[in-house]
């Protein structure tokens, strides 16, 4: 649990803090994230406020249990997630986790236990979790961080606590990155990889900006049929793919909204009216685009020929403007 509190975790923060207080904390929570919004991070504070041997004001940040969460160093915290390059918890990561929660508390209090993400488990591994969730040990602490809880059987979502986060604005965003980071372009870094702070933290914010803008411009050649597809997408496939996709999926977003004449919060779907004058082909094709870019981010880990797919991509928003002047 790195860096200042994120101000938009602050009514989960206060709601916790209060359950602590009154011995009323929750056998199992469900922490509902937006990507890169901080959900781990909460899951660290709860870890640290269940385990601070100084309740009243817990957690402390000074006291024996709360430094050894720091130091990934406690006895009575297991962390559980992906292991290698695995996409997923496994079964016998699960199974190892209950035999430990079963086990007498080190310090005398709760035992806790963090997954995730809690919505890459396969089928197996939430079955053997559910055991445990029927029958909890005392004092102990689930705590399963997901951003799509949906994909988690209904039986396991039944006998969690529930706590959405709400994802930041980008003015939170941006105030929690200069402070845990200091000064630099973090409005450049959110450009390309979206509100997500946690995931901004990690980046260097002098060049993923420079990658965004060689990004863009590499679009709008495209588009204005100024850009060989075939060396772009060959260029993409060699350097910082996702970035590129996600960078891509924005810019497109942008000109949806553009067209929509929309703020960026108001919502863009496909069902949304179509402001007059607006060609309705015209947007489709922004639309069909965005899902093939998202299509293609969602698969890097599949074996394919990405140089292919990306040339596909381009010639199709090259193919925007040809269309146009049909």
């Amino acid at each position: 649990m790195s860096g200042a509190m994120p101000k938009w975790l602050a009514p989960a923060v206060a709601s916790l803090r209060a359950a602590r207080a009154t011995d009323h904390m929750p056998h199992a929570l469900m922490i509902h994230d937006t990507v890169g919004g901080g959900g781990d991070w909460l899951a660290e504070w709860v870890a640290s406020l269940a385990l601070c041997v100084s309740p009243a004001n817990a957690p402390c940040g000074k006291c024996v249990g709360c430094t050894r969460v720091a130091a990934n160093q406690h006895p009575d915290l297991v962390r559980v997630h992906p292991i290698e390059e695995s996409k997923q918890l496994r079964i016998e990561q699960v199974r190892e986790l209950a035999q430990e929660l079963s086990l007498t508390s080190h310090q005398g209090g709760y035992k806790v236990g963090i997954l995730s993400p809690a919505d890459s488990m396969n089928r197996f591994a939430a079955n053997a979790l559910l055991k445990t969730l029927e029958e909890p040990p005392a004092r102990t602490l689930l705590i399963l961080v997901a951003t799509q809880p949906s994909r988690l059987p209904a039986t396991i979502l039944s006998r969690c606590q529930k706590l959405k986060v709400r994802a930041p604005t980008r003015e939170e965003s941006l105030e929690w990155l200069q402070e845990t980071r200091g000064a630099g372009d973090w409005a450049g870094v959110l450009d390309v990889i979206g509100d997500a702070p946690f995931i901004a933290a990690d980046a260097d914010p002098k060049a993923i900006p420079a990658l965004g803008s060689e990004t863009r411009r590499a679009l709008e050649e495209i588009e204005a049929g100024d850009a060989d597809p075939v060396a772009t997408a060959e260029r993409w496939h060699r350097s910082e793919t996702a970035l590129r996709l996600k960078c891509f999926e924005n810019w497109l977003t942008d000109r949806i909204r553009q067209q929509f004449g929309a703020t960026s919060s108001g919502e863009i779907r496909p069902s949304v009216p179509l402001p007059r004058g607006l060609s309705i082909m015209n947007i489709r094709s922004l639309f069909e685009l965005a899902e093939g870019v998202r299509d293609l981010r969602s698969s890097l880990d599949v074996p394919l020929n990405r140089s292919l797919a990306l040339e596909l991509l381009f010639r199709r928003l090259a193919g925007r403007r040809q269309a146009s002047r049909g």
